[in-house]
């Protein structure tokens, strides 16, 4: 096992580029099943969710062949039917919350087969009702079997239909998505999520051959079509990685670019960061983003606490949330984070209380932040990382404190993160990657 010393208080400088987003490239990855013919994706983050999720797609039988380190080619053969077998797939798909991604196309190939509950960070109920109630509408059915935690699901002549999604689930679209495309007849997807992971996803299947309008919105029309063919892909920046990366500029007071961040697919997370303080400028898809130039957190017209919730796109995303909370610990000013979507994520936040951060966690679903005004006003700490986001953001508040801290369980951020640790080195943080052993 390994784990991070984190020596703080070091400023950063530098261009950084964001790797590929984690969440579009699952989604991609596991479209590849709907054809036979090869798909080339690019810009594939080299990180354990990914890694595992190849493994799955592997096992189905699909053929891999990795291009470069981020580039990969990919052909589906014949569907290896007893893949549920496989103990392999089984810890896979209860590692990853991205699993649950070729639930979709599975449908679409298969008239009957087990599938198993997906894993993921432990931030509060996932449950997967909104899938089951969405594609049921296609005639899917599904039973659940306890025991193996897993589900039996069946499917005959699949048929298009209207659906009224019962929330924007990303994922829940992306497979609704992946069905309707080989479905008989149209299909009419509303309150459908119109994240850009969608888009992209939406992009690549019409490159494929399929049929779909209202890309970008949530209306979504799609005719369904005999056969899907091969194209190229790129995967856009991720955005969550960007939003880390002006948080750890704006907590240490660091001046850095991040390049290639495609502006336009940011949504409200710019805004939201310039509300708590940011001096953010843009060259192109360039951002700089000066932590020298940081102003106090913004009240709001009348003077009220300012507020900073999660939303569907182009509201902020609920992963930024537990980043954002962590940088206004060490601005000027008071806010109000409400977490709406998962009942457990701000609970890492006694950490950062330990650290010396002064929030006030008033229930599981909202903190307020009083910022202590200062880029080395926290502590360091010995401590885990839950989960993902919640890991990025305690190396955020390690690389603020002055003193050297330790974060173990860091398999978690390397699920979401790649070389991390090398790549802020890059622009002058202070990070080891060590064995436990060297810590014994």
């Amino acid at each position: 096992m390994q784990f991070f010393e984190i020596e703080g208080g070091y400023k950063l400088q530098g261009v950084i580029e964001p790797q590929g987003s984690k969440n579009e490239a699952l989604q991609i990855l596991s479209a590849c099943l709907l054809t036979e013919e090869q798909v080339t994706i690019d810009n594939v983050p080299d990180i354990i969710d990914i890694q595992k999720h190849l493994k799955i797609l592997e096992i189905l039988g699909v053929s891999i062949k990795r291009l470069s380190k981020t580039s990969y080619r990919l052909q589906k053969h014949s569907i290896n039917k007893k893949f549920f077998e496989n103990d392999v797939f089984k810890e896979s798909s209860a590692a990853t919350r991205g699993s649950i991604t070729i639930l979709g196309p599975l449908i679409s190939l298969l008239p009957e087969f087990r599938f198993y509950k997906p894993g993921g960070d432990n931030i509060g109920q996932r449950h997967i009702d909104t899938h089951i109630t969405t594609l049921e509408k296609f005639g899917v059915t599904f039973m659940h079997q306890v025991e193996q935690k897993s589900y039996l699901v069946q499917s005959h002549d699949l048929k298009g239909c209207y659906i009224l999604m019962e929330e924007a689930s990303v994922t829940a679209t992306a497979n609704a998505i992946m069905v309707a495309v080989k479905a008989k007849g149209t299909t009419t997807l509303y309150n459908a999520a119109c994240e850009p992971y969608i888009q992209q996803l939406c992009h690549f299947l019409v490159q494929m051959g399929a049929k779909i309008l209202g890309i970008g919105s949530n209306l979504l029309t799609i005719t369904g079509v005999e056969k899907l063919k091969g194209a190229k892909h790129n995967v856009l920046p991720d955005m969550i990685e960007i939003g880390s990366f002006i948080a750890m500029a704006l907590s240490t007071r660091s001046k850095i670019t991040i390049s290639n961040c495609h502006v336009r697919q940011l949504g409200m997370m710019p805004l939201a960061f310039e509300k708590i303080g940011a001096h953010i400028t843009y060259e192109g898809d360039d951002i700089t983003v000066d932590g020298t130039k940081t102003r106090p957190i913004r009240k709001n017209l009348d003077e009220t606490i300012l507020k900073i919730d999660d939303a569907p796109w182009p509201g902020l995303s609920p992963d930024i949330l537990s980043i954002m909370l962590v940088c206004a610990t060490t601005l000027k000013g008071t806010v109000l984070f409400h977490q709406k979507m998962f009942e457990s994520r701000l609970f890492f936040v006694d950490k950062l209380i330990s650290m010396g951060a002064q929030i006030i966690l008033c229930d599981p679903h909202r903190a307020t932040v009083i910022g202590l005004d200062s880029e080395n006003a926290l502590i360091p700490l010995v401590m885990n990382s839950p989960d993902i986001r919640a890991g990025i953001a305690l190396l955020i508040a390690a690389m603020c404190a002055k003193g050297t801290s330790r974060i173990y369980n860091i398999f978690q951020i390397d699920r979401g993160y790649m070389e991390i640790d090398k790549r802020l080195n890059g622009l002058g943080a202070s990070i080891k990657r060590l064995d436990q052993s060297y810590a014994q």
